[in-house]
């Protein structure tokens, strides 16, 4: 079990892979790995393939205007429940006036990544 923690994937497909080594050895292997990917894999190129066509439809670019707004709430919801999920509901000032620098530095185009980073870094002094 050590061994396939160390193969890239996630978990199902790292128990997938260990299970198929264990009956098979490295054929078992395989044969699992391509059992876990080739049936999403397939799935996916299918509903791209008929997206694709569909693409320039009118009630296409509707329904995605339509999607818009609901996953924008979600969004907002899940960046909430992450906000006060990890204390218990409460925000104390450290967590409002680091969400706060975040937001601005993202709305003068700084990246995305850089803003994450010295987040993180904050945090380790802050909290």
């Amino acid at each position: 079990m050590a061994l396939s923690s160390v193969l890239p994937g996630s978990d199902a497909l790292q128990l997938a892979m260990f299970v198929g080594y264990a009956a098979s050895g490295v054929a078992g292997a395989l044969v699992a790995l391509v059992g876990s990917v080739l049936p999403p894999t397939l799935l996916m190129f299918g509903v791209v393939s008929i997206l694709h066509r569909l693409r320039r439809e009118a009630w296409v670019s509707r329904f995605v205007e339509g999607l818009t707004p609901a996953v924008a709430v979600l969004m907002v919801f899940v960046a909430w429940k992450v906000f006060t999920g990890g204390n218990g509901g409460v925000v104390n000032w450290q967590m409002g006036v680091l969400g706060l620098a975040s937001l601005i530095a993202l709305i003068f185009d700084a990246p995305a990544p850089l803003v994450l980073l010295v987040a993180g870094i904050l945090g380790i002094f802050i909290f």
